[in-house]
Protein backbone atom coordinates (compact mmCIF):
# COMPACT_ATOMS: atom_id res chain seq x y z
CA UNK A 1 0.00 0.00 0.00
CA UNK A 2 1.49 3.34 -1.03
CA UNK A 3 1.19 6.77 0.58
CA UNK A 4 -1.58 7.87 -1.80
CA UNK A 5 -3.68 4.84 -0.90
CA UNK A 6 -3.16 5.54 2.80
CA UNK A 7 -4.17 9.19 2.38
CA UNK A 8 -7.26 8.34 0.31
CA UNK A 9 -8.17 5.57 2.76
CA UNK A 10 -7.84 7.98 5.69
CA UNK A 11 -10.08 10.59 4.01
CA UNK A 12 -12.59 7.89 3.01
CA UNK A 13 -12.73 6.40 6.53
CA UNK A 14 -13.22 9.84 8.12
CA UNK A 15 -15.88 10.82 5.57
CA UNK A 16 -17.69 7.50 6.03
CA UNK A 17 -17.70 8.09 9.79
CA UNK A 18 -19.07 11.62 9.35
CA UNK A 19 -21.71 10.41 6.89
CA UNK A 20 -22.72 7.57 9.20
CA UNK A 21 -23.00 9.98 12.12
CA UNK A 22 -25.14 12.41 10.09
CA UNK A 23 -27.44 9.70 8.72
CA UNK A 24 -27.79 8.06 12.14
CA UNK A 25 -28.75 11.32 13.84
CA UNK A 26 -30.77 13.02 11.10
CA UNK A 27 -31.72 10.36 8.47
CA UNK A 28 -30.71 10.18 4.84
CA UNK A 29 -33.63 12.35 3.70
CA UNK A 30 -32.51 15.21 5.96
CA UNK A 31 -29.81 15.97 3.38
CA UNK A 32 -32.55 17.13 1.03
CA UNK A 33 -34.61 18.96 3.69
CA UNK A 34 -31.66 21.08 4.77
CA UNK A 35 -30.85 22.18 1.23
CA UNK A 36 -34.38 23.45 0.66
CA UNK A 37 -34.29 25.75 3.71
CA UNK A 38 -32.90 28.83 1.97
CA UNK A 39 -31.25 30.02 -1.24
CA UNK A 40 -27.63 29.72 -0.08
CA UNK A 41 -28.06 26.12 1.03
CA UNK A 42 -29.81 25.32 -2.24
CA UNK A 43 -26.92 26.96 -4.13
CA UNK A 44 -24.40 24.78 -2.25
CA UNK A 45 -26.45 21.67 -3.07
CA UNK A 46 -26.65 22.54 -6.78
CA UNK A 47 -22.90 23.32 -6.79
CA UNK A 48 -22.24 19.86 -5.32
CA UNK A 49 -24.39 18.25 -8.01
CA UNK A 50 -22.48 20.10 -10.75
CA UNK A 51 -19.09 19.20 -9.25
CA UNK A 52 -19.99 15.54 -8.79
CA UNK A 53 -21.29 15.43 -12.37
CA UNK A 54 -17.86 16.51 -13.60
CA UNK A 55 -16.22 13.95 -11.33
CA UNK A 56 -18.51 11.17 -12.61
CA UNK A 57 -17.72 12.14 -16.22
CA UNK A 58 -13.97 11.96 -15.53
CA UNK A 59 -14.38 8.74 -13.53
CA UNK A 60 -16.35 7.11 -16.35
CA UNK A 61 -13.70 7.90 -19.00
CA UNK A 62 -10.79 7.04 -16.71
CA UNK A 63 -12.28 3.71 -15.62
CA UNK A 64 -13.09 2.72 -19.21
CA UNK A 65 -9.51 3.53 -20.30
CA UNK A 66 -8.19 1.27 -17.50
CA UNK A 67 -10.58 -1.61 -18.20
CA UNK A 68 -12.54 -1.07 -14.98
CA UNK A 69 -16.34 -0.99 -14.94
CA UNK A 70 -17.36 2.53 -13.88
CA UNK A 71 -20.98 1.55 -13.09
CA UNK A 72 -20.55 0.66 -9.37
CA UNK A 73 -18.65 3.88 -8.70
CA UNK A 74 -21.17 6.06 -10.54
CA UNK A 75 -24.06 4.40 -8.65
CA UNK A 76 -22.21 4.95 -5.36
CA UNK A 77 -21.70 8.60 -6.31
CA UNK A 78 -25.38 9.07 -7.14
CA UNK A 79 -26.45 7.48 -3.84
CA UNK A 80 -23.63 8.46 -1.47
CA UNK A 81 -21.93 11.52 -2.99
CA UNK A 82 -18.16 11.76 -2.66
CA UNK A 83 -17.86 8.23 -1.29
CA UNK A 84 -18.09 6.82 -4.84
CA UNK A 85 -15.13 8.78 -6.23
CA UNK A 86 -13.05 8.09 -3.11
CA UNK A 87 -13.64 4.34 -3.44
CA UNK A 88 -12.80 4.58 -7.16
CA UNK A 89 -9.55 6.41 -6.38
CA UNK A 90 -8.60 3.64 -3.94
CA UNK A 91 -9.30 1.04 -6.62
CA UNK A 92 -7.40 3.07 -9.22
CA UNK A 93 -4.36 3.37 -6.97
CA UNK A 94 -4.45 -0.36 -6.21
CA UNK A 95 -4.41 -1.26 -9.92
CA UNK A 96 -1.73 1.36 -10.60
CA UNK A 97 0.64 0.06 -7.93
CA UNK A 98 3.80 -1.57 -9.14
CA UNK A 99 4.09 -5.37 -9.13
CA UNK A 100 5.77 -7.10 -6.20
CA UNK A 101 9.54 -6.86 -6.34
CA UNK A 102 9.65 -3.94 -8.78
CA UNK A 103 10.81 -0.69 -7.21
CA UNK A 104 8.41 2.24 -7.63
CA UNK A 105 11.21 4.38 -9.10
CA UNK A 106 11.48 1.98 -12.07
CA UNK A 107 8.05 2.96 -13.41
Amino acid sequence: MNNRQLAIGFVLADFLALTGYAVYNYSFLAFFDVHAMNAIQLQIFVDLIIALSFVMSWMWRDAKSRGISPVPYVVMTLLLGSIGPLVYLLRREATESSPVGVPTTAR
